[in-house]
């Protein structure tokens, strides 16, 4: 690792993931005075941060990342010299869904965090100031200080609450200009102290109006509701599509004239076959376990019926296939176009198109999937689904991959899939050949006029039978 040099202050993240890496690397483009390490024990995502090949897909990501490497950003294995070195550690490790014990399937599994917190107070022999920047549940700051103020070491560690809110694809211009960064802090003299340090970090960019403080509490619970408040949108859009299909209405021009609405706004009201990516499930699902916790059972069954719609949506997408189809997609070639949970990311972590691959797959389905950058990672999605893997294949090219199909399903809101050359993916197809589209995206009387029988979701069908 290099050595400190004339940095006023060394900071470090430990974690090196979709938030880890892309806010450090913000930090030290924005902020040469300050020397900026981030740390991960897998060796293999470490040197890709320090190659030419980035370990995710972000827009704009290289650029910034090109900038500072080498100068005052670095990536390491070394995680205790890293932790000896810092005034300030950023904690971004995994949080995800218990999948065991008390709370499974809803609860935060913080066995990762709190292993961090006793691996800090072994290599640390000065004060520190730690930062969560890992999504959390409300009074975890309150535990971590507990566990790494009970050292016997007579160092003191400050705990603040960092939440991001990232939205991939956009993760860079959300950094460059975030709407606000939220610091949450113990309200004593030393908490108030490490709050003004992590403030003092984000003033060299971000306008001090946009830089809230608040209690730890507060910020902890402020990541939650957001991830709640815009799954539940997404969900409640999702809920009017299917009563638009039945009352011959658009869903879009619903949305349209609800977004318009100052009280409102435009924003997540787009219908698709449902929300996916890591945080708005596990997030909401964290939610419920902490309102059942407090004995808050309506309103932990509110925000779990948020999730349910998701789930129905994705189950819907895929029924209303099978229906079109004649009632049976066995043996079909069904390309689907897109995998990851958005466009513009490389993350397929939740993605709706994992559900509806398994689906179509139980049907005995011949599956296509294509994405221009995220197949890695959906074969290794689908490493564990069983038998469902016999009956699907990959192809980087959407020609190929529509050719000899029954029907595509647009997954991914991909900007490439609007100009595509449909006429050519139509003579290619079985025919009848369908088009259904999750993500809104396509002109759907000009597919219709070339041959397709479309089927949006929210929105008439354009069928020749």
């Amino acid at each position: 690792m290099a050595g400190t040099g004339n940095f006023s202050m060394n900071i470090i993240c430990i974690g090196a993931g979709y938030v880890g890496g892309p806010t450090m690397a913000m930090i030290a483009a924005k902020c040469p005075q300050y020397k900026v390490t981030v740390v991960d024990i897998n060796a293999d995502r470490i040197a890709a941060w320090n190659s030419d090949k980035l370990p995710i897909y972000e827009p704009g990501l290289d650029e910034v990342v090109k900038s500072a490497l080498g100068r005052n950003l670095f990536f390491s294995t070394k995680i205790a010299e890293a932790i000896d070195e810092a005034k300030v550690i950023f904690v971004s490790v995994n949080t995800p869904t218990k999948t065991f014990g008390e709370g499974a399937g809803k609860a935060a599994d913080l066995q990762y965090w709190e292993k961090t917190a006793r691996d800090i107070i072994k290599a640390s022999n000065s004060d520190k100031i730690i930062v969560e920047k890992s999504t959390l549940p409300v009074r975890t700051a309150h535990a971590m200080e507990r566990i790494l103020n009970a050292n016997d070491k007579g160092i003191h560690f400050e705990v603040l609450s960092n939440p991001e809110f990232l939205a991939e694809g956009t993760a860079v211009e959300d950094l460059k200009k975030p709407d606000r960064v939220l610091i949450g802090s113990q309200l004593t003299e030393k908490g108030l102290a490490a709050r003004q340090v992590l403030v003092d970090i984000y003033a060299n960019w971000v306008p001090k109006e946009n830089i809230l403080t608040s209690n730890v509490w507060s910020a902890e619970l402020s990541k939650l509701v957001a991830n709640a408040f815009l799954a539940q949108r997404i969900s409640s859009i999702n809920s009017i599509s299917q009563l638009c299909e039945c009352t011959e209405a658009n869903v879009s021009e619903v949305a349209k004239a609800i977004g318009m609405d100052s009280r409102i706004g435009p924003r997540f009201l787009n219908a698709s076959v449902g929300f996916g990516g890591s945080c708005f499930k596990k997030d909401i699902l964290n939610l419920v376990y902490i309102c059942e916790g407090y004995g808050l059972h309506d309103v932990a069954r509110y925000w779990e019926s948020v999730v349910a719609m998701n789930e129905f949506q994705k189950k819907r997408f895929v029924r209303n296939m099978i229906r079109v189809m004649f009632n049976t997609i066995a043996g079909k070639r069904i390309a689907l176009f897109g995998f990851a949970f958005k466009a513009d990311t490389g993350d397929t972590r939740e993605s709706p198109a994992i559900d509806v691959t398994m689906q179509l797959a139980a049907e005995h389905a011949n599956v296509v999937i294509t994405d221009p950058q995220a197949l890695d990672n959906a074969a290794k999605d689908l490493q564990g689904c069983g038998d469902c893997t016999k009956y699907v294949t990959f192809e980087n090219n959407p020609y190929e991959a529509a050719k000899g199909a029954h029907a595509l399903a647009i997954m991914t809101e991909w900007n490439e899939y609007k100009t595509l050359d449909y006429e050519r993916i139509y003579k290619s197809m079985e025919k009848p050949a369908f088009i259904f589209d999750g993500r809104n995206i396509l002109d759907h009387q000009r597919l219709y006029e070339i041959g397709f029988n479309v089927y949006p979701l929210g929105k008439e069908c354009w069928k020749h039978f």
